[in-house]
């Protein structure tokens, strides 16, 4: 069983993407510059928030955090959104999900020039997406076909089954490994809380992407000998810590791993990913390499 250690590959490629902003800087360009818009105090939107912030710095962009109270008004988010499709310096920028309930996620997404949307989560950049076309992918499944690629994983012709449909990460991850490309070319099966024989198809797998939000989902049974697994999960559980909680993945890590070629931890497996991801897209906005 071999541990596909996120923490270590992010650290490389952002160390890459300095390059790169170094050479920009030797040019006469500017800075890539990510603004990001976190409303309330969400525990884990804030730990995200200031991981991301602190990624730009490793990779020699600038950041900017533009923060509001759970009750500001849609209308006032809009008009912030407005204001960062328009500011030439910005050249990305992300609103932090989840949003308080009053306000329309998708209303809010959909505002977005989807030529800054480095989350990915534009249904210009979603469409895109599906066709195959150059496009913004969405942060966590371009970390994980990245860590892919980067363990020396074939993907080629093998049986991918993906764990949840979410927009965020269940359907772009099937859509982007259904591809003709490297990695990709899979068959792609993705089951969700409507799956009546979900053991049955797992077992098949080759490889298992984990999205449920489920802790410990997946368990020892579910596998076959050999697979490659990707958990994705990151629940706060109750744990006698200092913060009085750990994050835990949506696989059985300590019965399922035994069995497996390859898997990610939980934590520093998916997450350092996603932010890299996030980084990657800011450098080709900032490039303009995608529109």
């Amino acid at each position: 069983m071999e541990l596909i250690d996120g923490k270590k590959i992010a650290a490389i490629i952002k160390q890459e993407i300095a390059g790169e902003v170094e050479n920009m800087l030797v040019q006469g360009l500017k800075r890539p510059h990510l603004a990001a818009v976190l409303v309330g105090h969400d525990g884990g939107s804030e730990t995200y928030v200031a991981a991301k912030v602190k990624a730009c710095e490793e990779c020699g962009f600038t950041s900017t955090l533009i923060r509001f109270e759970d009750d500001v008004t849609e209308q006032e988010l809009l008009n912030t959104v407005d204001r960062l499709n328009r500011d030439n310096d910005v050249d990305g920028f992300i609103v932090q999900l989840p949003l308080p309930r009053h306000i329309d996620p998708q209303r809010v997404i959909e505002a977005i020039d989807h030529r800054k949307d480095v989350d990915g989560f534009h249904p210009v950049n979603v469409g895109r997406l599906s066709l195959g076309l150059p496009c913004f992918k969405s942060a966590t499944p371009l970390g994980i076909l990245t860590l892919l690629e980067k363990s020396g994983i074939e993907t080629s012709g093998k049986h991918c089954v993906v764990l949840g449909r979410s927009n965020i990460v269940g359907k772009p991850v099937a859509s982007m490994l259904m591809q003709k490309a490297q990695p990709g070319n899979c068959t792609v099966t993705v089951c969700h809380s409507a799956t009546p024989n979900i053991k049955e198809i797992t077992r098949q797998a080759d490889i298992i992407i984990a999205a449920l939000g489920s802790p410990g989902f997946v368990t020892e049974d579910m596998v076959k000998d050999g697979v490659v697994i990707i958990d994705v999960g990151t629940t706060r559980v109750p744990a006698d810590t200092p913060r009085g909680w750990r994050l835990r993945g949506d696989v059985d890590f300590e019965h399922v791993a035994p069995h497996c070629s390859h898997i990610t931890p939980v934590p520093g497996g998916v997450g350092p990913m996603t932010i890299v991801s996030l980084m990657k897209n800011t450098l080709l906005a900032a490039q303009h390499s995608i529109y």
